[in-house]
This record gives C-alpha cells, sequence and structure tokens, in this order.
C-alpha cells in the first residue's frame, strides 16, 4: 500500500488526485451538512408520495393526500363569487341613483364597471376612456346624450344608431352639400371654428353666422351649445370629436360622418350596464 500524502502547508491529507502538480486536499464535508443534505432528499421523497408530483402520460401522480391547486383555488373563486353575490343582488334590485348614493354599493359597481370597460369599451374609447378620433372622451364634461347617470345608463343600454334596438338614440346631420353652396360652407366652417378658435379669414364669420342660425341652429342651438336631446355636439368648446380646423368642419357639413355605438344590455345584462354606468359617471365628467 503506498503511504498517504500529507499537505505540507496545510497538514491535511490529500486524496490522490493531482493536476500539473497541484493535489486536493481531503476536506470532508462537515457533518451537518450532509445530513441536512440527507434530510432534504427523504423530505422530497416524502412530498413527492405525499403530493402530485411524478409526471406520467396523460396526467401526474395523485399523492396520498389528495391535494389539488385547481381544486383550492376552484374553492377560493366559490367563496369570493358568494361574497359578491349579495352585492350583485342589490345592485339589481336598486336605481343607479341609489347604488351611487350607497359607498359600499359604488364602491363595488366601480370595481366592476371598470373590469367591464376594459373587456368592452376600452377598445374604442381607450384604455383610459380618453377617447379618440370620432370616439368621445368620457372623462370631460363634453356630453352628446347627456352626462347624468339616467343618460349614461340609458347610453350603454341601448347604444347609437344600432338598428337592433328599438330604443336606441337616433340623430343624423344632414349632408348639406346640395344645400349650401361652397361659399356658404366655407363661411359657416369660419363661423363655427371661431366660435372658440380664430378663423382664418375672419371677414367670412359674420356672413357664416346667418348661414349657421338658418340651417344649423335648430340642432345645434343659436348658441351653438348642441342639445342632448338630439346629440348635437356642442360647438362653442374647444372639443372636436370628428376633426379640428376648418378643412374638417367643412368635410363634416358636406358628408358628415355618424358613429355607432352598440346597446350593450342584451349581451351584459342590467347589473353590469349599472356598474358600467356607475364607472363612467365616476371619471369626473358625469353630471
Amino acid at each position: 500500500m503506498s503511504e498517504k500524502h500529507i499537505d505540507e502547508v496545510s497538514g491535511v491529507e490529500t486524496t490522490g488526485h493531482e493536476w500539473d502538480g497541484i493535489r486536493e486536499l481531503n476536506n470532508p464535508m462537515p457533518r451537518w451538512w450532509v445530513w441536512t443534505f440527507y434530510a432534504t432528499i427523504l423530505w422530497a421523497v416524502g412530498y413527492a408520495v405525499a403530493y402530485p408530483a411524478i409526471p406520467m402520460i396523460t396526467s401526474t401522480t395523485k399523492g396520498l393526500l389528495g391535494f389539488s391547486s385547481r381544486a383550492e383555488l376552484q374553492q377560493d373563486l366559490d367563496l369570493a363569487r358568494a361574497g359578491q353575490m349579495k352585492f350583485h343582488d342589490m345592485i339589481a334590485t336598486k336605481t343607479v341613483q341609489e347604488i351611487d348614493a350607497d359607498p359600499a354599493l359604488r364602491e363595488f359597481a366601480i370595481a366592476g364597471g371598470a373590469s367591464a370597460f376594459k373587456v368592452n369599451c376600452a377598445p374604442c374609447h381607450g384604455s383610459g376612456a380618453s377617447g379618440g378620433p370620432g370616439f368621445p372622451n368620457l372623462n370631460d364634461d363634453d356630453w352628446l346624450w347627456g352626462g347624468d347617470l339616467d343618460s349614461i345608463q340609458k347610453t350603454i343600454a341601448h347604444g347609437i344608431r344600432f338598428d337592433a334596438d328599438a330604443e336606441t338614440h337616433v340623430s343624423e346631420m344632414p349632408a348639406f352639400k346640395e344645400i349650401l353652396d361652397a361659399a356658404q360652407t366655407e363661411q359657416v366652417a369660419a363661423y363655427v371654428w371661431g366660435l372658440a378658435n380664430t378663423p382664418s379669414k375672419p371677414e367670412l364669420a359674420e356672413a357664416g353666422k346667418q348661414v349657421f342660425v338658418d340651417n344649423c341652429a335648430a340642432c345645434h342651438g343659436e348658441d351653438a351649445k348642441g342639445k342632448v336631446d338630439m346629440g348635437a355636439p356642442d360647438l362653442a368648446d374647444a372639443i372636436w370629436l370628428k376633426g379640428r380646423g376648418e378643412d374638417a368642419i367643412v368635410r363634416q357639413v358636406n358628408s358628415p360622418k355618424h358613429g355607432m355605438m352598440p346597446a350593450w344590455s342584451a349581451r351584459l345584462g342590467d347589473t353590469t350596464v349599472k356598474e358600467l354606468t356607475v364607472f363612467v359617471h365616476s371619471l369626473g365628467g358625469g353630471t
């Protein structure tokens, strides 16, 4: 038997392994570490026996304890739904005014409405409800069909120009291309733009005022502030739905764009419509 080699510097026996003159010291692992390692192996074996762990062809072993994370999640969801049900039942029987006046119901309705908004309304109105070209901003005070709770609820429930709902909002601006000549259209565009801005040709605005009174005031009002019962927008503020500038006004006068919003009552149900109503009203623009 060869004599064991002892390292001169450390005084520790080497293993006999040597690479390029470098010898490996034979320092055993601490006993506490070794026993801990063995304990983790035993724990892993016990876990694999007690819980679903070993993959098979179409499933896994079930484990002696019969634990299922999916079943546990389902139980949590069932408990959450049961807790929510009382609020849903109350919302179903109350008016939007009563819901908005109850702090607990209002908080629940806003949370539910925000979730429904992200799924159903955000594609058009944006995730922050700020709208976009042709889609109204729901955070401001400009409401085509009214911003109180009842008006918002009716708009969501029955939509706008939605043929499948008999109670939908209906109004259409006629095309004035065959009614006004090019000069009159340019004049009324200068007048309308000049209500909140400086027209490019101020001299046209005065003549455009009479054109407006004769052709537009019936819907938009003589003060051009619009009429919510007709869905006619306020033309005297700085909010423009179809486009800004005199050229955009000329195009709208000649060939109006008419938006459409679907009726959500049949698809979402009255309870979700009420939640959406309270949520939209809470954004700050509701009256």
